[in-house]
């Protein structure tokens, strides 16, 4: 267990990834799918950003591939390569 609080987790769903950099270089399966992902809704003048729910949807993941899709978000993040906004409610 990592001991991440219920909060920490239910503020970073709540959150909206936006793609900063479109590189791979040194990623994994997921945070190449991830970056694809939002890649892919720039092409025909879309919007590099999407809420994290959303994503989750999209990927349909569920159970323990979901903390997996987030730790690869807060990867990504970490690497420079998506920013991770909170949203206020």
């Amino acid at each position: 267990m990592t001991g991440r609080k219920t909060s920490e987790t239910q503020g970073l769903i709540r959150a909206i990834v936006v793609l900063i950099r479109n590189t791979t270089w040194k990623c994994g399966k997921l945070e190449r799918s991830i970056v694809g992902h939002l890649n892919r809704r720039t092409k025909g003048f879309g919007k590099p950003q999407m809420t994290v729910n959303d994503m989750i949807h999209n990927f349909k993941v569920t159970g323990k591939k979901k903390n997996e899709f987030l730790d690869a978000l807060r990867r990504l993040e970490r690497r420079r390569i998506v920013r991770i906004l909170s949203v206020q409610i």
